[in-house]
């Protein structure tokens, strides 16, 4: 098999190498969304990306003679820890060929950089937290991931049970296809619930652009509060996300939802921009990546419904539901066939009924794991 070694990234060749070695274990795997290298370059800068202002993380490659492996990060949350009281270290960015152990290697290089930070848990994956990308796709494998949602090979699953990881929480994803109407008692109790609360929907102003990410801040830091996971943006990271997503977004599926007039929640679906993505191959924009993005963003024809909240005056009215049918009516009058809703928490009861109410059902299932740092 060869000398197998593991070693934190130390300079900018290894940063490149991490980068990009998952071209190696996607070869030829046609479901794969290459990311942008541009993207995963700020990503893990740790002076452009704020998740670095408050906490920190560690970079290893695995090598087996020389050539790269696998790869993971090891990343301790501050933010996260101190909102839960806990000691939850994390991995993250993981890749490896179809080989246990380095795997193996790779997830004792992480615990044991968590290790000495005083944390008892390793939990992942989380790239680097519950606002970014997280868990292993368990179910769902024949189709490509949506924008922001994750992919990877099967057999990541047994390495980490393997490893000894248990579950910590299973993460839903639901589909709705612009073919199934919508069930006549859905629009019912959603006609008569917009009544009864006085509720009212208005898209985002993109004039006044700032003036909203600082309300859909403030929503989200209470919406989300109590949910499992839940880590509190802060400035610097709702700023960033913004910044990246405004590229992006559709306007008028930006929703906020008022109550007599107040700010009672919002909801955010993103055009699938990985069914551009997905034809750029090497990851680049240039020379032919971003005209060929900017062609095939022209034919995306599905959205994700990407985050929606309730704030906690106003949860347990039924509003997730209003948006729900809300986002379904606007996304197929722009013409989209279909739409996700993810991701959903497997024991949030309350989000899982009011997407089935609609006819959606789960398509795919993530897995989210916990491991003891004894």
């Amino acid at each position: 098999m060869g000398t197998l070694t593991v070693h934190p990234v130390r300079n900018r060749r290894e940063l490149k190498q991490f980068i990009l070695f998952p071209w190696k274990v996607y070869k030829g795997d046609p479901n794969w969304v290459p990311p942008l290298i541009v993207d995963m370059k700020e990503m893990l800068d740790k002076k452009k990306n704020p998740f670095f202002l408050h906490s920190d993380a560690e970079f290893f490659l695995a090598r087996r003679d020389g050539e790269v492996v696998g790869r993971i990060a090891a990343i301790q949350n501050n933010r996260h820890n101190e909102f839960h009281k806990e000691k939850t270290g994390f991995f993250g960015f993981f890749e490896v060929l179809r080989d246990y152990d380095a795997a193996s290697a790779l997830f004792d290089a992480a615990a044991s950089w968590l290790k000495d930070r005083g944390l008892e848990v390793m939990r992942g994956p989380a790239n680097y937290s519950t606002n970014d990308t997280v868990g292993f796709l368990l179910e769902g494998f024949e189709r490509p991931p949506v924008v922001l949602m994750t992919y990877n090979p099967p057999y990541y699953l047994d390495f980490c049970q393997r490893y000894g990881f248990q579950k910590a929480k299973d993460l839903y994803a639901y589909l709705m296809t612009s073919d199934q109407p919508l069930p006549e008692k859905a629009i019912r109790v959603a006609e008569s619930l917009k009544r009864r609360e006085n509720v009212e929907f208005r898209t985002v102003n993109m004039k006044r652009f700032w003036e909203e990410v600082e309300l859909v801040f403030q929503i989200y830091n209470d919406a989300w509060s109590l949910n499992w996971g839940f880590v509190p943006l802060t400035r610097e990271e709702i700023d960033h996300i913004a910044k990246q997503l405004k590229m992006i977004l559709d306007p008028d599926l930006v929703l906020i939802a008022l109550v007599n007039g107040e700010p009672a929640g919002f909801s955010l679906a993103l055009p699938d921009i990985n069914q551009a993505l997905i034809k750029i191959r090497n990851g680049r924009l240039f020379p032919f990546g971003l005209p060929k993005l900017l062609w095939y963003m022209r034919k995306i024809n599905g959205i994700r419904v990407f985050t929606m909240g309730v704030v906690r005056k106003y949860q347990k009215r039924g509003i997730d539901s209003l948006f729900y049918v809300e986002t379904y009516r606007r996304g197929v009058a722009k013409g989209h066939r279909w739409g996700e809703f993810s991701w959903i928490l497997e024991d949030n009861v309350m989000m899982n009924r009011a997407a089935e109410s609609l006819g959606a059902r789960v398509y795919k299932r993530y897995r989210i794991y916990d491991k003891p740092l004894v």
